[in-house]
């Protein structure tokens, strides 16, 4: 429903999904090379979307992909009227995320793994409620409540070691910072996105840090989790990149980055 009462409804193949042009969610997926997991990951968020009483649309930012990623989006544009594709042409995660913030219209701004390895049921978990209320949700494999499904020891043990690295040196408290779905208001992913200055792999550690520094209330949100076998996370040069990058967002603090009102950004591969 709109705010005035306006309701349009679309009709896909027995489903309804409310559109309008300003949802109350905004679902962002970047895409890089996913066309053998990108349709099967849109069919699933469209049929939750279809049973949800919220408006809500989905955005995919392909960037420079160099398979079929691109159309195989676009031809999924042309059945679900809330699909928007976007395309960046230059790569990094966080350039593509990015993007799809600044292009989204949701009054709360969900960033999503292609792979979709967090059942999208869950989605349902990241809003605010009546006792809790928080300006970035985070996915957490880690907190209370959580549940890991089929992911081998070893990847498990790195990960814990990579997340006691960016505890000591930078987010203490935090259990999983590296988990691809976060959820941010509005007005607090239109700040944040401003001053980020890392593209590639750290740049969700950026924002978190940001979001920290300028007081946001930052919670994380137990989930089941699937470890996905086609992960194109290389845990040593990514985890060595990570810490060069630590380094510098430290630097940027000291240069009063973060607080500069005009906003700053620029590629870190």
């Amino acid at each position: 429903m709109l705010r005035d009462g306006r309701v349009r409804i679309l009709h896909l193949s027995g489903e309804s999904l409310a559109v309008l042009s300003s949802p109350f969610l905004s679902i962002i997926i970047p895409a890089h090379n996913e066309e053998n997991r990108l349709p099967r990951t849109l069919e699933q968020v469209f049929a939750f979307l279809g049973e949800q009483s919220y408006e809500a649309e989905v955005l995919v930012v392909e960037n420079g992909s160099t398979d079929h990623t691109l159309q195989l989006a676009r031809d999924y544009a042309k059945i679900h009227e809330a699909l928007r594709v976007i395309r960046e042409d230059d790569r990094g995660k966080g350039l593509a995320i990015r993007r799809g913030m600044f292009e989204a219209r949701g009054e709360f701004r969900l960033m999503c793994d292609a792979d979709l390895s967090m059942p999208v049921e869950e989605i349902n978990k990241f809003f605010p409620s009546a006792s809790i209320e928080f300006d970035v949700a985070i996915a957490s494999r880690e907190a209370p409540g959580s549940m890991r499904y089929d992911e081998p020891r070893y990847r498990h043990l790195g990960g814990r070691l990579i997340n006691l690295v960016i505890r000591l040196l930078i987010l203490p408290g935090l259990q999983d910072t590296q988990c691809g779905f976060k959820c941010f208001r509005a007005s607090a992913a239109e700040d944040l996105f401003r001053r980020q200055t890392l593209m590639g792999w750290s740049f969700d550690i950026e924002l978190l840090f940001i979001a920290r520094r300028r007081g946001y209330r930052v919670i994380e949100i137990p989930i089941d989790w699937y470890y996905q076998a086609e992960s194109k996370v290389n845990a040593l040069s990514d985890a060595l990149q990570m810490i060069r990058d630590i380094f510098r967002i430290h630097a940027n603090a000291r240069k009063g980055l973060y607080d500069d009102d005009a906003g700053r950004s620029e590629s870190a591969v």
